[in-house]
């Protein structure tokens, strides 16, 4: 599965980005949709996951982000809202297949200015 990540940039302290991931297979084949993020200096993390129809958010950007698919477009979305400087960060789409084989987008920066 290629996985094409886009719609970073940047954005004021309380605005708003939704990155993309468009997959080179039909959605309803992955079984796991994620985002991730890495910010300088920092560990790799979980931001937002879509699994068997149920979403899970990391605790700092719940209430803000969202996280949504679209089948007919095999993609899927990460809406940030209300956005903070701590948000800045590469942001990485993930997807797991039903074979449990796992696959990345090549990242998407996200700027956050205060």
């Amino acid at each position: 599965v290629q996985l094409q990540a886009s719609g970073g940039g940047s954005a004021q302290s309380g605005g708003s980005l939704v990155p993309a991931c468009a997959a080179g297979t039909p959605v309803d084949r992955i079984n796991v949709m994620a985002w991730y993020r890495q910010a300088p200096g920092k560990q790799h993390e979980l931001v937002a996951q879509l699994s068997n129809g149920n979403a899970d958010y990391l605790d700092s950007v719940k209430g803000r982000f969202t996280i949504s698919r679209d089948n007919a477009q095999n993609t899927w979305y990460l809406h940030m809202n209300e956005l903070k400087a701590e948000d800045t960060a590469v942001y990485y789409c993930y997807a797991r297949n039903s074979r449990r084989l796992a696959f990345w987008g090549q990242g998407t920066l996200v700027t956050v200015s205060s």
